[in-house]
């Protein structure tokens, strides 16, 4: 019998048992993820493989770290992006926790280095910005860098593996709730792990068993957002007068003809696209390192559209935009923004012939407005022009779209303040896979709230 069953070891669950061995050192505390350790987690498509071999569970994705792990580590140090969770507390006990755990973060090895403090610097690039109908977020970063960010992973492993049980290669398959009460939890294995607190963060990539096994105990969701949209690659001189200065531009525009909301999101200065595979789907992101570097810089740019009823399916919707790109090329598209104009699909020669040299060798070229919805393509088009406005060369012809972006948020999960399940005592839901945050430090300061609502009982 455990005190706190944690399901995930991304920073939620990670930054969950930090707090509670703080504050409850005596507790039993079992960790459940259904990845590898840190130092065990690879990707084959990063050590050479041709093509993404769509392993059964993502490298990149799953294990101790979560799909951070091998992202670039940006720590963005604002309420104003990143999460939802000023809807359950006020903004300054957000702060609060933001600050916690970014003294954490440093804790545990982080860079010291923050990019965007210099509010004259912020003033003028966002008055640019505005000449353009964009707004610039303020946003501070710490860049940790891909090889920075496993090493303090690594170091939190090690300190919580002597006073937690932690759990790799196993999943959770089965919440146990009786009379509205968390029991604990049912494993793939058969095992069953009993708890008098569980806390769910399964991150984006176990959002869909969130939200069926939610369904399945009648636990409130709402609908998310949906974000779908392209990865942008150029070359890196074309944003270096905003990478320079903030390293990344949190930019929203809303395009003129459908009023759509799209935002710029994670920026990754002399940087590289990359394959990640969500349950068997392929999808892009991207990295930056701390040491090595490329020529050129990408960011996503994600259209989010919300629905109403009935639509109940934001994580489908997503996953089958991103397989129609699948089934054309085999994996993720590539197309060079001139072709997507001129209305034809780009080709290995045009694609050769082009100033930019994609990192992302594997991308077949071909046509993303067979994929893309019109609305939100006409929405990203817009968005790439207002941003040439303040870095020229951004609508180029030879700029690369890739294929697809999407970010697989479950339906919001219905909690309290405390962030625990309506109608499920002693349940708690944090992170991005319950679609209260959306990036790492909002991620992390989720878990440490949860811990300390919990440690209080």
């Amino acid at each position: 019998m455990y005190n706190v069953a944690i399901v995930g070891a991304g920073p939620a669950g990670i930054f969950a048992a930090l707090e509670i061995t703080k504050l409850k050192p005596d507790w039993k505390v079992v960790l459940i993820e259904k990845g590898d350790r840190i130092e065990k987690r690879k990707c084959l498509l990063r050590e050479g493989f041709a093509k993404c071999p769509t392993c059964k569970k993502c490298g990149l994705l799953c294990g101790w770290g979560g799909a951070g792990a091998f992202s670039d580590g940006k720590l963005t140090l604002t309420p104003d992006v990143g999460g939802h969770l000023d809807d359950y507390m006020s903004r300054e006990a957000v702060e609060e926790l933001i600050d916690y755990a970014d003294k954490l973060y440093l804790k545990f090895g982080a860079t010291e280095e923050v990019f965007g403090t210099d509010m004259k610097v912020f003033r003028e690039l966002e008055r640019q910005a505005s000449l353009a109908e964009l707004k610039l977020v303020h946003s501070p970063v710490r860049h940790l860098g891909t090889e920075r960010s496993l090493d303090v992973l690594k170091n939190m492993q090690d300190f919580l593996e002597e006073r937690i049980t932690i759990r790799n290669d196993v999943s959770a398959k089965n919440l146990i709730v009786e009379c509205e009460q968390v029991k604990g939890l049912l494993l793939d294995n058969g095992e069953e792990i009993r708890a008098e607190y569980t806390i769910i963060a399964p991150g984006r990539e176990g959002a869909d068993w969130l939200t069926k096994e939610f369904s399945q105990n009648k636990i409130g969701m709402v609908n998310n957002a949906v974000d779908v949209g392209v990865r942008v690659e150029l070359p890196a001189p074309v944003f270096e007068p905003l990478t320079s200065k903030l390293y990344e531009s949190k930019l929203i525009y809303h395009s003129p003809t459908f009023g759509d909301e799209v935002r710029t999101f994670c920026m990754n200065p002399n940087g590289e696209v990359v394959q990640e595979n969500y349950n068997g789907i392929a999808t892009v992101n991207g990295h930056s390192y701390a040491e090595k570097t490329t020529n050129n810089t990408n960011f996503a740019l994600l259209v989010s559209e919300k629905f109403t009823e009935p639509f109940k399916e934001p994580i489908q919707y997503g996953q089958h935009i991103a397989s129609l790109a699948n089934m054309l090329g085999g994996g993720i598209l590539v197309q060079r923004f001139g072709d997507l104009l001129d209305g034809r699909r780009s080709t290995p020669e045009r694609i050769k012939a082009s100033i930019l040299t994609p990192t992302l060798s594997c991308a077949t070229p071909g046509d993303l407005s067979l994929v893309i919805p019109y609305r939100q393509m006409t929405s990203i088009i817009e968005m790439l022009y207002a941003l040439d406005k303040i870095a020229p060369g951004t609508a180029s012809r030879y700029t690369l779209l890739y294929g697809i972006e999407v970010k697989f948020y479950s339906a919001r999960v219905k909690l309290t303040n405390e962030l625990e399940t309506e109608g499920v005592k002693n349940l708690f839901a944090i992170g991005d896979g319950a679609g209260v945050t959306r990036g790492l430090i909002q991620a992390s300061a989720s878990g440490v709230h949860a811990a300390r609502v919990i440690c209080s009982r």
